[in-house]
């Protein structure tokens, strides 16, 4: 903690905004590609900014404050998707074919969902924390690992792989464990890290089987509701 919430408010944005432009820069010198890039920012900017929260204080208007570094982000992503602002290399990073109108998507999705559970949930509730992280490290590695590994492809989604579906189930739990083990750390939330096993292994199961459905994009909007529903009456 800062002890100052205009501070970490300060400090939350600049790193973000560095994780985000970074990964711009390297896909735009094509030194990654864009899906890849694209991937990597879903995956890093989650645990970025949910470790920053330990940065503010622990008061009411905290959490309306922390959410407006990805309102921020969002919203510029809407700009570049209907093209008011001209950024190429945020397209590059974001987009799989180079079309600016795919941030109005997933990446937009991906924003609002962060709103939404950081004010929420914030600290008061590991719900929230659970459902950004399948978000992040679960969809995420997905995608990748699925891309890595050849098949064998999933009976009801031909362009998904039981790699990938293993890749979300990994992923999600991994980082959602290592998060709350920060958080237990802190003394924010009650017990021990056993106390929560059970509960984030079934939810990080149920978000694995909804993203193996046969859908684009909404996967970022449907993983996270299905773990908040189920988080509810499974963590502590």
């Amino acid at each position: 903690m800062l002890g100052n919430n205009w501070i970490a408010l300060g400090v939350t944005f600049a790193v973000a905004l560095f994780w985000l432009r970074m990964n711009d820069f390297f896909a735009h010198r094509g030194w990654i590609s864009g899906p890849l890039s694209r991937k990597i920012i879903h995956m890093g900017t989650g645990p970025i900014f949910v470790l920053c929260w330990l940065l503010f204080e622990y008061t009411p208007s905290s959490r309306y404050l922390a959410s407006l570094i990805p309102f921020g982000i969002t919203f510029q992503f809407v700009l570049v998707g209907i093209g008011v602002i001209q950024d190429q290399a945020a397209v590059d990073a974001m987009s799989r074919t180079g079309d600016r109108r795919e941030i109005l998507r997933g990446p937009l999705f991906y924003g609002i969902v962060f709103v939404l559970m950081t004010i929420i949930f914030w600290v008061d509730n590991p719900v929230g924390i659970v459902a950004l992280m399948l978000l992040c490290g679960g969809d995420a590695l997905a995608d990748i690992v699925g891309k890595k590994m050849n098949g064998p492809n999933l009976l009801w989604s031909p362009n998904k792989t039981w790699w990938g579906s293993f890749g979300m189930f990994v992923g999600g739990w991994v980082f959602s464990i290592v998060i709350l083990l920060v958080f237990l750390k802190m003394g924010i939330f009650p017990g021990s890290i056993m106390d929560y096993l059970l509960g984030v292994t079934l939810v990080a199961l149920a978000g694995t089987v909804v993203e193996s459905l046969p859908f684009r994009d909404i996967d970022n909007l449907t993983v996270p509701a299905i773990a908040v529903v189920l988080g509810f009456f499974l963590l502590p």
